[in-house]
């Protein structure tokens, strides 16, 4: 639908600017302008999953906006090739067309191959651009791209007109005055648009605490030189494959001294394959070695460029630190440098990485101390030329956590912005501006999508609640016999994994059958419904429901853990001679019934307290399925009603089983 935003004075339509990633976070950038009943794209970034995500490989933001309004996307425009901007553009791809992305030659490149890759190259068009090309997107959009300098090559800022007034959108940059490509930031014409009057600053605000100039790139060279030249054996130096000046510096640094380059990992093989094939790296053919053939290189001329900086647990330098690795193994006499510094959220398996190559008995150099690396975002001082140069009326800090962003509004602040023409905002926030206001609008629906390893299966909040519930406190699985009407037939199975409990088998199961018998005393009325033939309607989904929020409830209270709990239902048929549990003849220490329960729609959860929405259970088991044992021993009973009576006078004795392990316990049937 077409969104005719209103200013503030509900006079004249404003231009609308919504993040949906990038903001209180570093990563996953994606920024949509709007105006009228266009929709134009900018960047569009993953971010790398936090420690409690398990099995998630990527981190997306909702597009859910986008999806609702795809007919309305004109176009995108791409600043860089970084994962953080370019990473999500393939799998959005799945869900909605771009009709074209215009963008830098080395990043639409490497975006050739993600989308190849995702079976998605005919959802789009790709156009390359160059410094100070302008594009036109939709009806509103005029785009043009400013060379700026960061520490991926090929990189541009973006003055983007619109019927409101110019706006200046950096993306990553910082002021480097002696680029390794030769590349010089474009300051001229940051300054020309800043003479005819920029509406508003959109600027990267990673460093904003950092005071002073961000150090050129050229600064790491004489560091990374002495160390290369004193290694005695091998070196490995392992950085960002997207850095291409860096990289090119490590390459012209192997000719230097005379050693020969294998590369370990993927993205950097396919990086420095495409930056050499356009032309933005320089290196021979027979500088490099095939990793297989590396260890016929002497040790002294051996150089070893690859991935893992960030201790990614599947990267080559983190396979290598296990002693995964097929071909290359630590030796003692190895130089590793660790040129990158942790992304937030990465140090710990960065500092356990080089632990561990410590270990092996490595010389591992990293640090800040050591001059090995230097950030591709400006620092305060270049954040304070940014705002001299584009004069903006009004400011808004992007690109960074919260401080970040607080940080960079006080220094927009110290040059002369006015803190009313300054907006610090949320992933999801509109900001609307006219030509003489901003403001903040309605919000949209903002969040993450979670990518499992295959980067196609969504890990949404329920799935991933289960997997923290799994890896802290492990599963509790129940096989309840319960026959069609209403009876539990045989004694529910219950199978403890990865739970710490000081309760034994024999309470577990008396636990259990409390909880089933409870459920069916209860709840059968409201889960079950006669539907006038042979056999009721059963909600068995209703009922293992129940089972697993009231002995998740249980195990709460009683041993202060909250295990995933799923029960399974093996329905049996109606007349079949229920089991009499041993645990209704102890005294039931459980509260007072539950309230609020209805049914499809209980009041609690099996992992957390008070509520009886429990994460929906496994498909009920099917009778005559893998454990219909219970059921077949009841209904022998039937069949044989005396010998039935004589097995339930003389009860066979209990063997002693070992805590945390289910007791098979057998029904008076058997």
């Amino acid at each position: 639908m077409a969104n005719n935003a209103r200013s503030a004075k509900g006079q004249e339509p404003s231009l609308r600017v919504i993040p949906l990633g990038g903001l209180h976070e570093i990563g996953k950038n994606t920024c949509v302008f709007e105006y009228g009943d266009d929709l134009m794209l900018v960047d569009a970034g993953l971010a790398f999953p936090s420690d409690g995500m398990h099995g998630v490989n990527v981190v997306l933001p909702d597009t859910s906006f986008l999806r609702e309004n795809q007919k309305r996307i004109r176009g995108m425009i791409v600043t860089h090739g970084h994962e953080d901007h370019i990473g999500g553009i393939s799998h959005h791809l799945k869900h909605f067309d771009i009709p074209v992305i215009h963008g830098p030659r080395l990043a639409l490149s490497m975006l050739t191959g993600k989308m190849e890759e995702a079976g998605v190259s005919d959802r789009t068009t790709l156009q390359t651009v160059g410094p100070r090309d302008v594009v036109k997107v939709g009806q509103h959009f005029s785009v043009e791209f400013i060379r700026n300098t960061h520490s991926m090559a090929d990189s541009f800022s973006l003055a983007i007109t619109t019927p409101v007034g110019t706006i200046i959108f950096t993306g990553d940059f910082k002021f480097d005055h002696t680029p390794v490509d030769g590349e010089y930031f474009d300051m001229a014409r940051l300054a020309h648009h800043g003479e005819q009057g920029v509406l508003c600053l959109f600027s990267d605000s990673t460093n904003a605490e950092v005071p002073g100039f961000c150090p050129p790139e050229r600064s790491v060279f004489p560091n990374l030189d002495r160390h290369i030249a004193t290694a005695e054996g091998r070196v490995i130096v392992t950085t960002f494959a997207s850095s291409i000046h860096r990289v090119s510096m490590i390459l012209e640094l192997a000719i230097k001294n005379g050693r020969k380059v294998g590369l370990l990992g993927r993205s950097m093989l396919n990086v420095i394959a495409k930056a050499r094939e356009l032309g933005y790296m320089r290196a021979p053919d027979d500088l490099f070695v095939p990793i297989k053939q590396i260890n016929d290189v002497p040790d002294r001329e051996t150089l070893l460029l690859m991935t893992g900086s960030q201790g990614e647990p599947l990267a080559a330098l983190s396979r290598i630190s296990r002693g995964e690795h097929p071909q290359v193994k630590v030796k003692t006499t190895d130089t590793i440098i660790f040129s990158a510094s942790p992304i937030p959220g990465n140090t710990i398996s960065v500092v356990n990485t080089i632990d561990r190559l410590m270990m092996l008995g490595a010389k591992v150099v990293y640090g800040k101390d050591k001059g090995i690396h230097v950030s591709g975002h400006g620092f305060q001082e270049d954040q304070k030329l940014m705002l001299a140069l584009t004069k903006p009326k009004f400011f808004v800090p992007v690109h960074g956590e919260h401080r970040m962003l607080v940080c960079h509004a006080k220094t927009g602040q110290s040059m002369g912005i006015p803190a009313d023409n300054t907006l610090i905002i949320d992933n999801g926030d509109v900001v609307e501006l006219t030509a003489d206001s901003i403001r903040k609008g309605d919000a949209v629906k903002a969040g993450i999508e979670l990518l499992d390893q295959s980067r196609n299966g969504i890990v949404d909040a329920r799935v991933l609640k289960e997997r923290q519930q799994l890896a802290e406190d492990g599963v509790v699985t129940i096989l309840a016999a319960i026959s069609t009407d209403g009876q539990m037939v045989a004694p529910p199975r219950v199978n403890l994994r990865g739970v710490v409990t000081t309760a034994d088998a024999r309470k577990m199961s008396m636990w259990t059958e409390r909880e089933i018998s409870w459920v069916l005393e209860n709840r059968w009325k409201q889960l079950c419904r006669n539907t006038g033939g042979k056999a009721p309607e059963v909600d068995w989904m209703g009922v293992q429901r129940e089972v697993e929020v009231g002995l998740g409830r249980r195990m709460r209270r009683e041993l202060q853990v909250e295990p995933l709990i799923l029960c399974l239902v093996q329905p049996a048929p109606a007349g079949t001679p229920a089991y009499k549990s041993k645990a209704m003849e102890e005294k039931d220490d459980r509260p007072a019934p539950r309230r609020g329960a209805r049914h499809g729609s209980p009041s609690g959860s099996g992992g957390g307290g008070g509520r009886r929405d429990a994460a929906p259970a496994p498909a009920p088991v099917r009778a005559g399925s893998g454990a219909a044992a219970p059921v077949k021993a009841a209904v022998a009973e039937k069949v044989e009603p005396k010998a039935a009576a004589a097995a339930a006078a003389a009860p066979a004795p209990e063997p002693e089983m070992p805590a945390g392990r289910t007791r098979r316990r057998r029904s008076a049937a058997v």
